[in-house]
């Protein structure tokens, strides 16, 4: 028998897929410190040996910024950390967020060739854990990453970002790494949009968005906050100062609300208020922090999604004994995330599924029952979910002193409102082409939620990559 034969017939060990650590949920369910823990050395290198390292990786093409998993992998399996890290920042600026935040179930993992009769590679973990290595690396180094001691200096054109997000941060750290000046408009205090002011600590701390974010610095990409764009500055100001192109990415802030009676009471917070002042404003160390918030015993968190699911957790987290998550369909079409589902039931999220409100009761001024109807499943609507339909005479009450909207969000017309000519859909987002983010303004690109709506980290990052690209060639050749 040859060799060639003999090594045609060696079968890879299998290695059951590694999971991952985390805080008891009776613990955590106390604190707002993170609840994975991450992947040890050891962890990360025998996730890594179960790479199959196909020919053909399929997870490429299922990863919306197209990183080259099978490269980092391999450099993984070979103990080349740095260089794993540096793979991925070939394609990917905020590695140790999409580790943790990007539904990779649904990405790069749901068409991994180990999946179809295993459990696929776990990418996002070990991506999470080249980036978390770096970063304490630095973190040992350094007392502060003091990434502006190596800030590059660009030359070439100067790019304006409205927005701070994903998006914003991808689009400005292409063209920085292309040479262009980038500055990034940022309405808030502290840039990160919706890493910051959306996703509770919990999930994403906010000590590894500020060091991603210094990276980002360090590439040479200005960041100017408490600019509220269309007030401080308008499109036309931009163009006068000599920017030659815009990229606005400035997410979906604007909350929606139900329309039933009680949503003006005392008590009722939309899921946005209630994660900013949570998140950002860090109203769960009040009073350390002079931001506050209303904490309820009985809370009724309205909606299925990340979001709701965010705040269910915050409620609980800041001392409710009953947290109900209101759902009018069933688990099934739930679009969260599976594993913040999960991790929700674990830590006594009390699901209140196929029910859905039709009034928020008050007394003396302040929330004190929600009123709901049951609901059964119909045919499948444009989503491709059953449809829900109400049973008439099935109401009924729960008690609860604080209610939190969590049913999803708009585009804020605060800008587009003040560019008169840019096209934006009946829905109020900005219309532009998917594979550029061209809009009907010449120079002004567009990507992200504006665009598309509540969706995903790691789409508006693909937006914002694409978007570099096509500002890139609009800029070098003048070519509409």
């Amino acid at each position: 028998m040859t060799k060639r034969t003999d090594k045609r017939n060696i079968k890879k060990e299998k290695i059951p897929r590694v999971a991952m650590p985390e805080q008891d949920p009776e613990k955590r369910n106390k604190n707002f410190n993170e609840v994975t823990l991450g992947y040890t050395e050891e962890d990360a290198l025998r996730e890594a040996l179960r790479c199959l390292q196909c020919k053909n990786p399929e997870c490429i093409g299922g990863c919306p910024v197209e990183i080259d998993i099978k490269g980092f992998i391999k450099l993984i399996q070979e103990k080349k950390f740095n260089e794993a890290l540096e793979k991925i920042r070939e394609r990917n600026s905020l590695p140790a967020i999409c580790g943790r935040v990007c539904p990779q179930e649904d990405q790069c993992e749901k068409v991994c060739i180990l999946g179809i009769k295993d459990d696929p590679v776990a990418i996002g973990r070990l991506e999470r854990y080249a980036a978390d290595r770096e970063l304490k690396r630095k973190a040992q180094r350094l007392k502060e990453c003091a990434w502006s001691e190596v800030t590059k200096q660009c030359t070439r054109e100067k790019i304006a970002i409205i927005g701070s997000g994903p998006g914003g941060l991808t689009c400005g750290s292409e063209l920085a790494k292309l040479g262009y000046r980038v500055t990034i408009f940022e309405a808030l205090h502290e840039p990160g949009g919706v890493l910051v002011y959306g996703i509770p600590e919990f999930r994403l701390p906010k000590e590894i968005v500020k060091r991603e974010i210094d990276y980002v610095k360090s590439l040479g990409v200005k960041i100017e906050v408490n600019m509220v764009m269309g007030k401080i500055l308008t499109l036309d100001d931009l163009f006068s100062e000599g920017f030659k192109a815009v990229f606005i990415s400035t997410g979906a802030g604007l909350p929606y609300f139900m329309g039933i009676p009680g949503e003006n009471l005392n008590g009722v917070y939309s899921a946005n208020e209630y994660l900013t002042r949570s998140n950002l404003m860090k109203a769960y160390k009040f009073p350390r922090c002079d931001t506050p918030i209303i904490r309820g015993d009985k809370v009724a968190v309205v909606g299925g999604g990340n979001v709701a699911m965010d705040s269910a957790r915050v409620a609980k987290r800041l001392g409710a004994k009953h947290v109900y998550l209101i759902y009018r369909r069933s688990e099934e079409e739930m679009p969260a995330r599976n594993e913040e589902i999960e991790h929700a039931r674990e830590e006594g999220i009390e699901f209140k599924l196929l029910a859905s409100p039709v009034e928020i009761i008050g007394k003396d001024g302040w929330v004190h029952k929600i009123m709901c109807i049951k609901m059964k499943l119909g045919e499948p609507d444009d989503s491709g979910r059953r449809r829900p339909v109400p049973l008439e005479g099935s109401e009924f009450n729960i008690e609860v002193d604080v209610v939190i909207m969590a049913i999803g969000q708009g585009p804020n017309p605060l800008l587009t409102s003040t560019i008169p000519l840019l096209e934006i859909t009946r829905w109020g987002n900005i219309k532009a082409d998917p594979a550029t983010g061209k809009t009907n303004i010449e120079g002004v690109f567009a990507g992200g939620d504006i665009v598309t709506g509540a969706a995903t980290v790691i789409l508006a990052m693909g937006a914002g990559k694409n978007a570099a690209t096509a500002i890139d060639e609009y800029v070098r050749t003048g070519i509409w």
